[in-house]
Parts: C-alpha cells; structure tokens; sequence
C-alpha cells in the first residue's frame, strides 16, 4: 500500500539520496548545450537555436506516444556529439547534473557507434566520455558534493555490431566500464539476435541489462532473460501483461511474472517515458504501482532527460503525488536499485550503509 506520510517538500525529494541505473547520455544533454555545440560543430538540423523553445520542442517531439517517433529526437543530440570536446563536456555535464539532483550512483549508457560519423575511433568515444565523467565527478568533488558513476556501452539492436561492442566494454571495465546493453526498436530485433555477443560477455564474467518489455511484449522479456542471460530488464514494464487481477482484487501472476518475481531480476522502469512511449497509458495506470505491491524489484529512473524534460527528483514527485509514496517507499526503490547495481559487493553494502540509510534517515 501507499505510504501514508504527509506531503512532502520538494527539496526534501530532491536532498533524498537516489541512485539511477537507467539513463541514456545522449538523451539528458542540457538544451543550452545541444545548441552551442551545434554552432561550434557545424550541425545544422535543429529545429531552433534558442535553449528554452529547444527544451520545449524535444519534449513536445517525444510526447507522441510512439517509441520510434520518440527515438527520432536523438538525431540531434547524436548530431552534436561527434567530437571529443563535445563527449567530454556532455558527460562532464551530465555528472554534475545528476549530483545536483541527488544522485549518488547513476549508471549512464550510450551507444559508441553513434558517435563514429566524424572519423572518431569506437576507443576514441569511450576514452572521451570516461573522462567527461572524471571531470564532472572531481567538480562536484570540489563543491563539496558526492557522486559515483559507472557506464554501460549499448549496441543499436537494429545493427550488427553488437559482438564487437561487448568486446569494448570488456576491454574498459577496468577504467569504468561496467557493463553492456542493446538498445534501440524492439518491435522486429528481438534480443536474441546478439546471442554471440550475451554468450561472449557471459564467459568472461561481465554484467549486462538488455532493453526489453517496453515497446514490445513478453516474448521480448522472455527471450532476454532466458536465452540471453538478461541481469537486469531496461523498462519490463510489460511484464504487467503477465499478471491478472480478479474483480475481488485477487492477483495470479503467470510462470514469467512468478520467476521475474522469484529471481528477483531487477526491473530500471521510467515512469514518464513509459508514459511517452505509449508502454502506458499515464502515470496513474502505471505498472508501477501494482509491481511495487506485489514487491518486484522495482527501480525508478529518467531514460532520457531532456526528451522527458524529467529528474529523478521530479519522478519521485510524480510518484508521491499520484501513489502517495513517502520517505519509506523511496528508500526501498534507491536500496532495491544499490542492490542491482553493476559495481562490486562491498561497495554496493557501503553506499548502502554509509550514504542511503544516513542520508534518508536525515530527513524523517
């Protein structure tokens, strides 16, 4: 049930400590940004130049209700992002943001071969954002701040690079990498044509989510979890269709919710993007309240920023005012995604127990 705790500020939300494991970097880029790279890069596909209508339009563009109309918007942010000045300064950015946002760990994903279209090397990209992320983590260091973050390498499913993408991320795990993804049109690419690439991560070891149950169905779930090996599931919301309810209320969750459930295989669902991409139908009719009742490991996240013009923060308020979720359930949602994280043991315990349970204590 919701928590019935009374209102709660929004900087109370926003100093809640929060970790983030599914938001995408080419899609949380400030629109004052998209729009000095354009002009210094040479790319001149915006629609406009200002920042504010900017911000505006790629909102306006991803509220179609269509997840290949919403994907449309990444020509322009992937348009700026094809120099290593720009990778460093999105990624730098994108740290300080999340801090400020209250994020202390964020898994941050994108796609290297989107960013090759100038002549960069797929090494090139991965060294430029790794040290995006540096610099951004020593400047909210030097604030005073406090913020750790991985990164996830995705592949385009629709592509055929997959093998060698998962090949980059074992070969940068040690410098920050950590883990892998396919992203990208479900509908027609199901996961299990990177079989090669799932079974290549599996042998050495390696940490992957696969995008899955979002714009497609079970099936897509079903083959992620079990032919691909999935850890994770990026959105699963559709996992809802596996579940029925009975006119007295009474749940029957099928053999897939049951063993998602069992496993406890953690589910990165995006309230307003989920919304935008028609996977449902508003945040009141969200999955997320009967999958949080019937205790999936459910975590929340922002996907894509600036095309959800969204925070963590403002998620967590969606969710506060539409459920009713107070301090507890938030705290439950940031332990649940620290428990998923792809990051070693003994520094998921300590995030856990120095920084979330303090920090949300702080605020009863």
């Amino acid at each position: 049930m919701p928590d019935e705790s009374p209102v709660l500020p929004s900087e109370t939300l926003l100093r809640a400590p929060k970790v983030l494991l599914h938001d995408h970097l080419d899609g949380g880029l400030r629109p004052a940004t998209v729009a000095e790279l354009a002009e210094a890069t040479g790319y001149a596909g915006l629609p406009t130049t200002d920042p504010a209508e900017l911000g505006r339009w790629f909102r306006r563009a991803a509220d179609s209700g269509s997840l290949v109309s919403y994907l449309e918007t990444f020509a322009h942010t992937c348009g700026v992002m094809q120099t290593e000045e720009a990778l460093v300064r999105v990624a730098a950015e994108a740290v300080e943001d999340l801090a400020a946002d209250g994020v202390v760990y964020a898994e941050v994903r994108y796609a290297p071969e989107l960013f090759v279209e100038r002549g960069l090397s797929l090494d090139a990209v991965v060294e430029a954002v790794q040290a995006g992320f540096t610099e951004g983590a020593r400047r909210v260091a030097a604030n005073g701040g406090r913020i750790r973050v991985g990164t996830l390498l995705c592949a385009m499913r629709q592509h055929a690079r997959a093998l060698e993408i998962a090949n980059l991320a074992i070969r940068y795990r040690d410098a920050g990498v950590a883990g892998f993804d396919i992203a990208g049109p479900e509908d027609g690419f199901p996961p299990t044509r990177n079989l090669d690439a799932f079974e290549y991560l599996r042998q050495n070891n390696a940490h992957f989510t696969i995008h899955a149950g979002e714009a497609f169905g079970l099936p897509s779930i079903w083959e992620a979890i079990q032919h691909c090996g999935a850890e994770r599931l990026g959105h699963g919301v559709r996992i809802i269709e596996d579940i029925k309810t009975d006119a007295d209320g009474t749940v029957h969750l099928g053999r897939l919710a049951a063993y998602v459930r069992d496993r406890r295989i953690p589910l990165e669902i995006c309230p307003t993007s989920n919304v935008q991409t028609g996977a449902a139908p508003s945040i009141a009719e969200h999955p997320i309240g009967l999958l949080k009742r019937l205790r999936f490991r459910v975590t929340v996240n922002t996907d894509n920023r600036l095309m959800s013009g969204c925070t963590m923060t403002s998620e967590f308020a969606a969710l506060h005012e539409t459920f009713g979720y107070g301090l507890d359930d938030f705290r439950w949602f940031t332990i649940n995604a620290m428990k998923s994280a792809f990051i070693d043991f003994d520094t998921r315990i300590a995030l856990i127990d120095d920084v979330i349970k303090p920090g949300y204590a702080a605020l009863a």
